[in-house]
């Protein structure tokens, strides 16, 4: 059989790879410049962040004021395998939540498995928040002029969660970041967070969920233990979980959707092992009623993603 059309791994609803390493993305790869956004007023520009980019957004008004702005790290969703700051709902919703907040945005480009495989997104996540960090090395116009650093907020969705939580991590240890920089909050929406033993609701998840769980963590992952790996299992041990119990931000806001059904349970269970932790910080809990995965992205305007945006922008502005 021909390597070009045999399936090696298939990743839905994401990708599959083919015996030839070719991999192909199911989901639509539509993108759209950064730029002036004609429905809120937002302007954006990419930019080098070492090895990977970033999409930075500014808010309307914001070069006619002196108030500083707080700065948002936001990291998108989609399995650590597809997604771009440049894809059409991920653009549309930064420019939205900068607007709201009145916040500076640092939408993060990490690198995609199986092309660059984990930890490559981890260290671009980092790249990206230690650029915000440093003032784009004290050569970023938007971060000099108007970036209040004493207000950072680390966010993400799905997979994106997962990537912002790590980064909170990281950013607690001592000297990880310059002197008067502060992690102000971390926001989790609809996080991906696994283990190899069931939680919640979990127990009555069919056997291959959780080897379809195991075999992609796997797939974008080759080098990691496995479900019980702190990255994707945060309170394996007492040592993940005491590392978690650190995290110096003084707020978290953990989101689960009500329809999230592979999903659900573990933000939940996040929420809890997180309260139970020792974290000293304020922890809220915010749940959307009758809608699944990441449904923001496709649904901003709707009744339950205005909610979850109000919530995002309150979070933020505190």
């Amino acid at each position: 059989m021909d390597p070009d059309s045999e399936i090696s791994f298939d990743f839905q609803p994401f990708l599959c790879q083919y015996k030839s390493g070719r991999v192909f993305r199911y989901r639509s790869n539509a993108t759209v410049p950064a730029g002036t956004d004609p429905a809120t007023g937002v302007v954006s520009r990419d930019i080098h962040v070492g090895a990977a980019r970033a999409r930075v957004y500014l808010p309307p008004d914001a070069a006619a004021s002196d108030t500083k702005l707080p700065v948002i790290v936001y990291f998108h969703g989609g399995g650590f395998v597809v997604g771009s700051p440049a894809g059409t709902a991920n653009h549309a919703y930064l420019n939205d939540l900068v607007a709201r907040a009145g916040a500076i945005g640092v939408s993060v480009y990490y690198r995609l498995a199986p092309e660059h495989m984990l930890p490559a997104a981890y260290e671009d996540g980092w790249a990206a928040v230690r650029w915000a960090a440093t003032r784009g090395d004290g050569a970023d116009p938007w971060l000099l002029d108007h970036a209040d650093l004493s207000r950072v907020f680390l966010a993400g969705c799905s997979a994106g969660a997962n990537l912002a939580h790590n980064m909170a991590i990281r950013a607690s240890a001592t000297g990880a970041l310059p002197k008067g920089v502060t992690v102000r909050g971390l926001l989790a929406v609809h996080p991906y967070f696994t283990g190899k033993e069931a939680v919640g609701a979990e127990v009555d998840f069919p056997a291959d969920v959780r080897e379809h769980m195991d075999c992609t963590w796997r797939f974008v992952f080759p080098g990691s233990a496995g479900l019980d790996d702190p990255l994707v299992n945060p309170f394996v041990n007492d040592e993940a979980r005491a590392a978690v119990a650190k995290i110096s931000c003084e707020r978290v806001l953990v989101c689960v959707a009500e329809a999230d059904l592979l999903l659900k349970e573990r933000g939940l269970w996040y929420y809890r092992e997180l309260k139970a932790s020792g974290y000293a910080g304020e922890l809220d809990l915010l749940e959307s009623k009758g809608v699944g995965h990441g449904f923001h992205m496709d649904m901003l305007h709707s009744e339950e993603g205005v909610k979850l945006q109000k919530r995002t922008v309150a979070f933020i502005r505190k």
